[in-house]
C-alpha cells in the first residue's frame, strides 16, 4: 500500500496510530474497575476477590511480558500489536458473559495474557522511527493515550453500566477494539530495526553497551511507580464511591478524568524537556523522571488525607502531572541504557517487573485498608514515591559519572 507521506511525516502517523491501539488498551483495562459495585453486589464477590479479578491480569500481564519480549526482538511487531489488539478484545467482549469470580478471573486473565504483547513490540518500533532527538516527545505523545484509554475506560464504563448495564459494557469496548484492528492492518508498517540510530550505534556498530546499574534502578523505581499507579487506578473508583457517596459515573470520573488529564500536560512537558536537556547533558531523562517523582510526593499524602472533595481532585491532578513527567521517559530512558538489538525484550522485562510488583497492589491494599482504611493506603504511597525518586536521582549520576 502507498502512503502519501514522506518519511519525515509516516514516523509521527505511526504515533498515532499506536496512540489509538492504546488508547483501547487500557480502556479495556481500566473498564471493570469502575463496575466494582456492580460486580460486588450482583455476583456477591468480596473485596479480596475483586482484589484477585483486578489482579489476576496484572499477573499474567507480568509473567508474559518477557516472553512477548523477546519475540519482539525477533518478528514482525505490527503483527504481533494488532494480533494482540484482536485477542485482548476477544476476552473483553467475552467478559460480558461471566457469572461468577472463576470466569471473571479467567477473562482478566485472557485480557493480560494479549495486552502483554503490546508495549514491547510498539516501545521498539517506535524507537526505529525515532532517534534519539524525537524520541522522548514521540513516546511522550504514545504515552497520553495512556491516560485518555485510562479516562475512556472509567467514565465510559461507569456509564455504560449505569444506564444498561456492565454486560453490554464490555461488549462495547470488545467490538470497538477489533474494529481498530482491522482497520490499522493495512496501515501499519514495520521498520528496519535500528534504522534511527547512528551507524556507530547500530547493532553491527556495537559502541553501545548496556549500562547494568542504571538499568536495574531504572526497573526499580518503575516498579515502584507501577505500584502506586495501580492503587490508585484499582480502589480510587471504590473510594470514592464509599466514602464521598459518589454514583458509579461520578465516581469514575472523579477517580480518572482529573489525574489524567493532568498526566497529559505532564506527559508532554516531561517529554520536551527531556529531548531539549538530552542534547546537553547525560543522563537528562532519568533527572526528568526524578524530579517528577520527588514532586508528586505530597500530593500523594494528601489524597489520603483530606475529607474535602475540591482538596481531593486537586491533589490528585497536581499527583497526575508529575507522573506524567515521569511516564513520559518510561521507555526512552531505558533505551539510554540498552543495545539496540535488546530493546523489545528489555522493554518486555521492565513491563514484567514492574507489572508484577503492580499486580500485588490491589490484594495488599484490599487486606491492609481492613486494618488501616483506605485514606491510611493512599496517603502511604508517597513513601513508595519518594524512594523511586532517589533511586532514578542514583541513575542520573551514574550516567552522567559514565559519560564523562
Amino acid at each position: 500500500m502507498r502512503f502519501p507521506f514522506t518519511a519525515a511525516t509516516y514516523k509521527w502517523f505511526v504515533v498515532a496510530m499506536l496512540w489509538l491501539v492504546c488508547f483501547f488498551n487500557y480502556a479495556d483495562r481500566q473498564s471493570i474497575f469502575s463496575v466494582f459495585p456492580l460486580l460486588k453486589s450482583e455476583l456477591g464477590l468480596s473485596d479480596p476477590q475483586l482484589g484477585v479479578v483486578g489482579a489476576s491480569f496484572m499477573w499474567v500481564y507480568a509473567l508474559i511480558g518477557p516472553i512477548a519480549g523477546w519475540l519482539g526482538d525477533r518478528y514482525s511487531r505490527k503483527r504481533l500489536i494488532l494480533g494482540a489488539l484482536l485477542f485482548w478484545s476477544l476476552a473483553t467482549a467475552a467478559t460480558a458473559v461471566c457469572h461468577g469470580f472463576w470466569q471473571l478471573t479467567l477473562c482478566r486473565a485472557l485480557g493480560g495474557l494479549g495486552e502483554a504483547f503490546y508495549f514491547p513490540a510498539a516501545m521498539s518500533l517506535i524507537g526505529d522511527y525515532h532517534a534519539s532527538a524525537t524520541r522522548s516527545r514521540a513516546m511522550a505523545l504514545h504515552q497520553s493515550s495512556v491516560y485518555a484509554g485510562t479516562i475512556g475506560g472509567g467514565v465510559c464504563s461507569g456509564w455504560i453500566a449505569q444506564t444498561h448495564g456492565w454486560r453490554p459494557m464490555f461488549v462495547c469496548f470488545g467490538m470497538a477494539g477489533i474494529a481498530i484492528g482491522l482497520l490499522l492492518w493495512g496501515l501499519l508498517r514495520e521498520p528496519i530495526r535500528g534504522m534511527a540510530e547512528p551507524r556507530a550505534a547500530s547493532p553491527r556498530g556495537g559502541r553501545q553497551r548496556t549500562a547494568i546499574l542504571p538499568a536495574a534502578l531504572l526497573v526499580s523505581a518503575f516498579i515502584g511507580a507501577n505500584f502506586v499507579a495501580m492503587v490508585f487506578l484499582t480502589w480510587m473508583p471504590s473510594y470514592l464511591y464509599r466514602t464521598f457517596h459518589m454514583d458509579l459515573s461520578l465516581a469514575g470520573w472523579n477517580a480518572t478524568a482529573y489525574l489524567q488529564m493532568a498526566s497529559v500536560l505532564g506527559v508532554l512537558t516531561g517529554g520536551v524537556a527531556a529531548d531539549w536537556l538530552g542534547r546537553r547533558q547525560p543522563g537528562a531523562r532519568t533527572l526528568t523522571q526524578a524530579v517528577g517523582l520527588f514532586c508528586g510526593v505530597p500530593f500523594l499524602f494528601l489524597t489520603g488525607r483530606t475529607l474535602s472533595v475540591p482538596v481531593l481532585v486537586t491533589a490528585m491532578a497536581c499527583f497526575g502531572y508529575f507522573k506524567g513527567i515521569y511516564d513520559a521517559n518510561i521507555f526512552a530512558a531505558l533505551y539510554d541504557v540498552v543495545r539496540v538489538e535488546v530493546r523489545a525484550g528489555a522493554a518486555g522485562l521492565m513491563n514484567s517487573l514492574g507489572w508484577l510488583g503492580g499486580g500485588f497492589a490491589p490484594v495488599l491494599v484490599a487486606a491492609e485498608s481492613a486494618r488501616y482504611g483506605m485514606s491510611a493506603c493512599l496517603s502511604a504511597t508517597a513513601l513508595v514515591y519518594l524512594v523511586c525518586a532517589v533511586m532514578l536521582a542514583t541513575a542520573t549520576v551514574l550516567l552522567r559519572k559514565r559519560n564523562a
